[in-house]
C-alpha cells in the first residue's frame, strides 16, 4: 500500500500555535482579524489572507447553526497560503456571523471558528467534509467549548478528523 505522502497528500498543521481561546471580539471581522493575523505571523498565510477571509466572509457567509454551539468555517481562496492549516478560535463571547446559503440578513451567533488555509480546493473539500461530521456531533463540539487548554483541544480535533489531507 501506498503511503499517503506518495499519494501526494500532505499533513495538516495543527498546532498551539494554530489554536486561540477565549478571543475577545466585538463583531466577525474582529474575530477574523485576530485568527488571520496571527496565521501570518506563524508564516502559514501571506499578508493578503487576511483581506481575503474578510472579504470572502462578507460575500459567502460561513455560520451554522449547529447543535449544542454554532460554528462559522472561514476560508478563502488557494494563492493566500504557505502552508496549509487550521485554526481553531473559540469565542469568549459569541459573535454574529451571516449564515451560510441563507439569507444575508440572517445571523447566527458563533462560538466557535474553524479557520482553513489550504493549498488545494480539493484539500479543502475533504477537510469541510469531515468538519460537517463533526459538527452533527453535540458532545465533541460542548467538549471543544468547555477545554480548559489549547493541548486539549488539539487532542479533541486530532481524534476527530484525519488530518492528512
Amino acid at each position: 500500500m501506498r503511503s499517503r505522502e506518495n499519494r501526494g497528500e500532505t499533513t495538516l498543521r495543527l498546532d498551539e500555535s494554530t489554536i486561540l481561546l477565549d478571543i475577545n471580539a466585538e463583531n466577525k471581522e474582529s474575530v477574523l482579524k485576530q485568527m488571520s493575523d496571527n496565521l501570518v505571523k506563524e508564516g502559514l498565510v501571506k499578508t493578503s489572507f487576511v483581506d481575503a477571509i474578510i472579504a470572502r466572509e462578507n460575500e459567502y457567509p460561513t455560520g451554522l447553526p449547529t447543535a449544542g454551539v454554532a460554528v462559522a468555517i472561514p476560508h478563502t481562496d488557494v494563492e493566500h497560503v504557505n502552508e496549509k492549516t487550521i485554526s481553531i478560535g473559540r469565542l469568549k463571547e459569541p459573535v454574529p456571523f451571516g449564515m451560510m446559503g441563507g439569507d444575508p440578513s440572517e445571523q447566527v451567533e458563533v462560538k466557535v471558528v474553524f479557520m482553513l488555509a489550504m493549498k488545494e480546493a480539493h484539500a479543502q473539500l475533504t477537510l469541510l467534509q469531515q468538519l460537517m461530521q463533526l459538527f452533527q456531533n453535540e458532545s465533541k463540539l460542548m467538549q471543544i467549548v468547555n477545554a480548559t487548554s489549547k493541548e486539549e483541544v488539539k487532542l479533541l480535533i486530532d481524534d476527530s478528523l484525519e488530518l492528512t489531507v
